[in-house]
């Protein structure tokens, strides 16, 4: 092949999310080299989707990385785990020093800052990329988060900028990210903020469904309106018109969908990574759980005729006025959401040494991703405020929004418990929220109960923070000063 032949990039992984990404950047003007573990895919892919494009289809590891021009590089789209290192060991026979490998799967951020180390002893660039719009986003314009090799950045910068998704500034949702596992890092609480978002709304539908006694119909209305407002985003959107669809049978088909949420697992790498870096991600744990919760089809429907709730199920007076209400609670509780993962966010950041731009981030999620909402835009205005902003909880902008929508949310929490109707997300952010605002809580009793049946130690109010005491609870009753904890 001819060095003016070369192509641009190369592209391994032709499922559907590769088979875009390589759409799109044909679509911007670059040469694609693609390849398939199973290459009959390959020759599927030239003769349909791809048919009178310029992308090149190679049949061999061999005969696409020699597609490829220098620095040459190889995007993989593959699943995450051991497939990547096996494709990363074929490469490695063909490639050479300042060589590129992307990775664009949902990988777990670890086996990332794994591979950036064992690739740059190998003189290879090594980019962790996490990538977020599904199957649309990937063809028309993704939320591209790139992490990893510093060096890597230049050479890919402008492919990826040119097929990301567009700000409505006009800015790319594309921007360099961090060192090693940044970028999905980024992905993965992109991720669990999305577990989050998507709870959230399942309990405002229940809630309009079961207490406002509203129909699918009416509830994607709802939804609707709201889209047009400060819940403006792209969840609230594709609710709506979920809500919207009928079946063949004329009724609506979220009532023939079962009641059974799957999830992938970056939810579940959230709640891990929170629960090891001491972040009380509580509405996303929520959310996962919820989820498990689920799964559980066949218990739930033994326990429901088992298991006795409130007898009086009382429905709202004011279908209107309550689906308002909801409407802030919803809000309410998506601050939150967001604010614990820029929480976990910046925990990540001062555990692994990366810069971090938090408002930047925000940017890349308002367009292509799942997430991107107009609520993004007040998350980087509040970080171009303060960028040392600890919560966004403390950001003028959301501290006041939280003072207007609060009683709503109580007002939402209590009706929800007096019918019954769990709501895992909106009571869970409630209660972080209130848990955050608190000077005091109730901790001191459990550290005593610590020190007791462990002698574990505790501080006291009127010492200075640091020293720590310890009480012969069942003894003498004296207290040691400059105790040691015994764990």
């Amino acid at each position: 092949m001819a060095d003016s032949e070369l192509c641009d990039i190369g592209v391994i992984g032709l499922a559907v999310m590769g088979q875009n990404l390589i759409l799109n950047m044909n679509d911007h003007g670059f040469k694609v080299a693609a390849f398939n573990r199973t290459t009959e895919k390959v020759d599927e892919f030239l003769a349909g989707p791809a048919q009178g494009t310029q992308i090149f289809g190679a049949h061999s590891i061999e005969e696409f990385v020699a597609s490829l021009k220098k620095p040459r590089r190889a995007m993989l789209m593959v699943k995450a785990g051991g497939a990547v290192d096996a494709v990363i060991e074929q490469l490695l026979q063909y490639l050479e020093p300042g060589d590129i490998i992307i990775d664009g799967g949902n990988s777990l951020y670890t086996d990332t800052e794994r591979r950036v180390k064992y690739l740059e002893e190998k003189e290879i660039l090594f980019l962790g990329t996490g990538i977020s719009g599904g199957e649309d986003g990937a063809r028309h314009g993704p939320s591209i988060m790139p992490g990893g090799s510093t060096a890597a950045w230049p050479h890919v910068k402008e492919l990826f900028q040119a097929i990301a998704a567009k700000a409505p500034d006009g800015s790319p949702c594309c921007e360099w990210v961090g060192e090693g596992g940044a970028g999905h890092y980024v992905k993965m609480v992109h991720n669990g903020i999305e577990y989050g978002d998507m709870q959230l709304i399942a309990e405002s539908y229940q809630l309009l469904r079961d207490h406002a006694g509203m129909s699918a119909s009416e509830i994607g209305n709802v939804f609707a309106e709201w889209n047009k407002g400060e819940l403006d985003s792209y969840l609230i959107e594709i609710t709506a018109d979920i809500l919207q669809k009928t079946d063949v049978d004329g009724a609506p088909l979220v009532d023939h969908i079962l009641d059974r949420a799957g999830q992938k697992g970056t939810g579940a790498w959230t709640v891990i990574s929170a629960a090891e870096l001491g972040q009380p991600v509580s509405l996303v744990s929520e959310a996962v759980f919820a989820r498990s919760l689920s799964a559980l089809k066949e218990e739930r429907v033994s326990a429901a005729e088992i298991l006795v709730g409130p007898k009086d199920q009382a429905k709202a007076a004011d279908a209107a006025a309550f689906a308002t209400t909801v409407g802030h609670a919803l809000y309410a509780a998506k601050i939150v959401s967001y604010a614990q993962g820029f929480m976990l966010l910046r925990a990540a950041a001062a555990e692994h040494n990366w810069n971090l731009e938090y408002g930047n981030i925000a940017l890349l999620w308002r367009g292509g991703c799942i997430i991107r909402s107009r609520f993004l835009g007040d998350i980087k205005s509040a970080y171009d405020r303060d960028p040392a902003l600890k919560n966004l909880l403390l950001d003028s902008f959301f501290a006041d929004a939280m003072q207007q929508r609060e009683s709503a949310w109580r007002d939402v929490i209590v009706a929800a418990v007096q019918a019954g109707i769990p709501v895992p997300g909106l009571s869970s952010g409630l209660s972080f929220y209130d848990g955050y605002r608190s000077a005091t809580v109730p901790a001191n009793l459990i550290q005593a109960q610590r020190d007791y049946f462990g002698a574990h130690t505790y501080e006291r109010t009127d010492k200075p923070r640091g020293e720590m005491f310890h009480t012969d609870w069942i003894g003498d009753g004296k207290e040691i000063a400059n105790a040691v904890s015994s764990h």
